[in-house]
């Protein structure tokens, strides 16, 4: 059995000072180097790999780059123009060779490899890449990555590998967020321009694999693309991609054989899958996710509603309730190895304390009941009834749980429209995350949190370039987030990727993100 549990170091953010005038140098190694392989890889065969989320449409725009999501899918029809190393999060070249500024972040040069084609015979150049880049902003698409290509002020083609990017404000780690998004994914122009249905039916990229055909709610089937532009990869022959939301379900086909190589997002269920001798990679993350509670409406503007709630949540029962004890509690913003970890708690619990808020707030006639939203998951459910059930205990305040489908919890809390849910800030470079959680200016702010001290430190923390500096904005942001409160933090993340004794060469990026041309198989 081989696992590897890595935390996040502090080389992490050695390369922030070397984006001041260029992005961090192209690594030899391959991304997030998982496994160690049997011997020089091997051609032919297949893989049958689980991924968590059915995608609405095989657009990159429509896809995410997160393991929770459709990432060996994104990877394999479209390559990637870079990769990060998980550990040091260096940025290392794929089909682009550089992407710097010389200016702190205001403006970037992306250059390409020369001769990129599509697998409909048009250029992968600098002018696909703007058209792709371009129109993720259109919110008809709902891309997850628009929040952050809308950093983008304007792109201008310079010739067919230079690609001038100029930003709204500056952001010298930009390059983590198009690593970590479907910016990465690049998708014929001409292909797009016919429209979803005809997209779908024949989805046209650049990358290691094509479609064969796409079963939706059963199999997305994949043949070996004999023009990569990285020969011989990809080395297997075929890759088939199913859907399984279910963790159960992931587990007992991956310990099975059914399957051969899985996302997965539960702590326990890769307790069991390392029980059974199979091997796993963890991407070593700070923050996780956190029960979010709402400053635009009663009774969470009031920041004593806030307090209260959280100092009278006890998590270690959360975990128990909700996890039978096996996930992990995010006890500090970042972990100890991390460069930017100060010993600030993300959450203090004091019932007697908790308990005089309540009072004093129902004193002014302003007793504390709030809704919490849920996602009609088990284990959405089961935290917001777990939350009712510990507040039960106290006088005063009053928990409901409304579990709604998704397509009504995603515009009730794109309106803002509720009290508590459930978001998350999963961390690697934290500009990325934690901006976009918590910043007045993000989209991505849900629970509408609008602090000056917060906002100055977060915008420090995107704009400094040496280790000092940032580490000292985000200690600024762990105080002022202990301070606000604007969530429970009850759960670290498990960005992790499984896979079985006979695969080879598995390599991650980003949040849990394989890279299928690397992989191949062994009798």
């Amino acid at each position: 059995m081989f696992r590897q549990r890595r935390f996040l170091p502090a080389v992490a953010v050695a390369c922030a000072a070397a984006l001041l005038l260029s992005s961090c140098s192209e690594s030899s190694s391959a991304s997030g180097d998982s496994s160690a392989p049997a011997g020089d890889p091997v051609a032919g065969g297949s893989l049958t790999v689980l991924q968590t989320g059915e995608p609405r449409s095989l657009d990159p725009a429509a896809l995410t780059n997160y393991w929770a999501f459709q990432p060996a899918l994104g990877n394999a029809l479209y390559g990637t123009l870079m990769t990060n190393d998980v550990e040091s999060l260096d940025i290392e070249y794929k089909m682009a060779t550089d992407f710097s500024t010389t200016d702190g972040g205001a403006t970037f040069t992306l250059t390409l490899q020369p001769g990129l084609m599509f697998t409909d015979g048009t250029p992968l150049d600098a002018a696909a890449v703007k058209y792709n880049w371009d129109r993720l902003v259109d919110p008809a698409l709902g891309s997850t990555s628009g929040r952050w290509a809308a950093q983008i002020a304007e792109t201008q083609v310079e010739d067919p590998t230079t690609l001038r990017v100029t930003m709204r404000s500056p952001n010298p780690h930009y390059a983590q967020s198009i690593v970590g998004s479907s910016l990465n994914w690049i998708a014929s122009p001409a292909a797009l321009a016919k429209g979803q249905a005809e997209f779908d039916a024949n989805p046209v990229g650049a990358g290691p694999f094509t479609l064969t055909s796409w079963t939706r709610q059963d199999a997305i089937e994949l043949t070996k693309n004999p023009g990569y532009w990285d020969a011989p990869k990809p080395y297997l022959d075929e890759l088939v991609i199913r859907t399984v939301s279910d963790t159960n379900q992931r587990v007992n086909a991956m310990t099975t054989g059914a399957a051969d190589l899985a996302s997965e997002t539960n702590w326990a269920s890769l307790n069991k899958i390392e029980a059974a001798g199979l091997n796993s990679t963890v991407v070593p993350t700070g923050g996780g996710q956190f029960v979010g509670m709402n400053f635009a409406r009663a009774p969470f503007d009031d920041a004593r509603a806030r307090r209260a709630v959280s100092l009278a949540v006890d998590l270690d029962a959360i975990n128990t309730a909700v996890y039978n004890d096996e996930g992990q509690i995010p006890d500090t913003l970042f972990e100890e190895n991390s460069q930017f970890f100060s010993d600030i708690p993300l959450k203090e619990t004091d019932p007697a304390a908790a308990q005089k808020l309540f009072d004093e707030l129902a004193a002014e006639g302003k007793p504390v009941s709030f809704t919490f939203l849920s996602y009609p998951t088990t284990e959405s459910r089961t935290l917001g009834e777990a939350l009712q059930a510990q507040l039960s205990a106290f006088k005063n305040v009053e928990a409901k749980v409304d579990v709604v489908d998704y397509a009504q919890a995603t515009a009730r809390t794109a309106a803002r429209d509720f009290d508590m849910l459930i978001s998350s800030a999963v961390i690697q470079d934290p500009d990325n995350p934690l901006w976009l959680a918590f910043h007045k200016d993000s989209s991505g702010n849900t629970v509408g949190v609008n602090d000056a001290e917060l906002n100055a430190a977060l915008d420090a923390g995107r704009t400094g370039v040496t280790v000092e500096e940032r580490t000292a904005a985000y200690k600024t942001v762990q105080e002022r987030l202990l301070e606000l409160n604007p969530g429970i933090w009850y759960y670290r993340a498990v960005p992790a990727v499984v896979w079985g004794e006979n695969v080879q060469g598995v390599n991650v990026y980003a949040l849990g993100s394989p890279l299928p041309e690397e992989i191949w198989v062994t009798d």
